[in-house]
């Protein structure tokens, strides 16, 4: 008779217990690595798929407005369409943007009985998307009145290297500019607008709008978020926090900043305003050396003095006593100060005299709209239109700056001429880039 002498058993449960936790480590690797190979796949669709996404849900301007006391949630950002009447679409997937009127045509009811009422329903419905789509190509054409084409189409035709006209960065990438020169682009998601403010050109109330828009900061008065431009103080505007830029990107998403920053160039409608350079220039010089101005008398007044005013001796601490005394910078110091080489081995120059195209970009990003202040309120007229917010709010022209173009000879009169072409040397790009003549009457004797 055969026996049997069975286990333990301790050694039979610790052998079970040794199964069921092999079996659970089995079952981890294997959910670990599928769960990898998902993520690598969602990683390459991703990338590949460029053009159709985006991760803010885009809302319709006109359906959502401080002013209106509710906005609506969107749940998503995507939608896949083979619409092609948006003015900004996708290859495979449509991001709404504020210029996209789309009306779903439902598919012809069948049926003896309806199918007459339904085809005229249909009919009808179709016309009026054939009139939506008319009076949105009306009003395109109404802001884009031939005067914006030109002045982009000049825009192209000095970056390719057309005018003939060589400056820094003319053709680096788009990828190529460093983070922290991307500082002026203001960027609002809700409204899909970018907008690259330059100093000394309606910026302030440029600001003003932007804030607004993007509902950043609160009425002591109402407890709610401010919906008329004018009624915001214009010191509190120039507070960055107030803004998300492009160069508080990484900050936000790290490795996807780039991405990001491509995907909104693309859908958004980008625009900046511009002013003739040597104007800008003598507004900027009268602005911060004209007046005591604490901070720019001690970071760049005082600087001047010692370099080119001859001072001997110390200078006031402050800018009120420097002013009461008389010592102030000259225009031509300042201009010896822009000449001179070494002030920018020192620190890049300051955003008010900074050239427009080292502040804005224009060769690596193609603005949708190209203002003037010179033409400020008309242009501004245009560009509400084209945003969808005419109806909704309006441009604060505010005070008129008072530095005018015909001032130039003026101010340049006490400026030996070889300095007055090495400036213009300097700012020669602004000039090709927007259209502005070359200054002929202060270039010459």
């Amino acid at each position: 008779m055969e026996l049997r002498c069975p286990l333990p058993l301790f050694f039979t449960n610790h052998g079970s217990r040794s199964v069921m936790t092999m079996g659970i480590w089995r079952g981890l690797r294997v959910a670990f690595i599928l769960g990898s190979l998902f993520m690598i796949l969602l990683i390459i669709v991703y990338w590949d798929d460029v053009g159709g996404f985006n991760l803010y849900p885009l809302q319709d301007p006109k359906r959502c407005y401080p002013q209106s006391g509710s906005c609506p949630r969107v749940t998503t950002g995507l939608s896949f369409s083979t619409s092609t009447t948006g003015a900004k679409t996708s290859s495979s997937l449509t991001i709404p943007t504020t210029t996209s009127s789309t009306k779903l045509i439902p598919e012809k009811r069948r049926g003896a009985a309806g199918d007459e009422t339904q085809e005229k329903e249909d009919q009808q419905e179709q016309k009026e998307v054939e009139k939506t789509r008319g009076d949105e190509e009306e009003e395109r054409i109404y802001v884009d009145d031939g005067e914006q084409e030109a002045r982009k189409q000049r825009i192209m035709d000095v970056c390719s290297g057309k005018d003939a006209v060589e400056f820094p960065g003319r053709t680096l990438a788009f990828e190529q500019i460093s983070i922290r020169e991307l500082d002026h682009l203001i960027v609002d998601d809700t409204h899909q607008i970018i907008y690259c403010y330059v100093p000394k050109v309606a910026c302030t109330n440029w600001k003003r709008v932007m804030v607004v828009l993007s509902q950043s900061l609160i009425s002591p008065d109402s407890g709610k978020p401010y919906t008329d431009p004018e009624a915001l103080p214009p010191d509190i505007v120039h507070n960055s926090s107030l803004y998300l830029t492009f160069a508080k990107f990484w900050r936000r998403y790290g490795s996807l900043s780039r991405h990001l920053m491509a995907l909104k160039l693309q859908h958004y409608t980008k625009f900046l305003f511009v002013r003739d350079p040597f104007v800008r220039l003598i507004s900027a010089f009268r602005n911060k050396f004209g007046r005591p101005n604490k901070d720019f008398y001690t970071y760049f007044g005082s600087v001047i003095l010692r370099r080119y005013g001859n001072v001997s001796g110390s200078l006031p601490e402050k800018a009120a006593e420097a002013f009461a005394a008389g010592i102030k910078p000259t225009f031509e110091q300042f201009i010896r100060y822009l000449l001179d080489p070494e002030t920018e081995k020192e620190n890049i120059f300051n955003e008010h005299w900074r050239q427009v195209y080292r502040l804005c970009h224009p060769c690596q990003i193609k603005y949708d709209f190209i203002g003037q202040l010179e033409t400020l309120e008309n242009d501004s007229d245009k560009l509400l239109k084209l945003l969808k917010l005419d109806h909704l709010l309006h441009f604060p022209l505010g005070a008129r700056n008072q530095t005018a173009a015909s001032w130039e000879r003026d101010w340049f009169a006490q400026i030996p001429l070889t300095m007055r072409k090495q400036l213009y040397k300097l700012y020669e790009a602004d000039f090709k880039l927007f259209g502005y003549p070359k200054p002929e009457g202060i270039l010459h004797e």
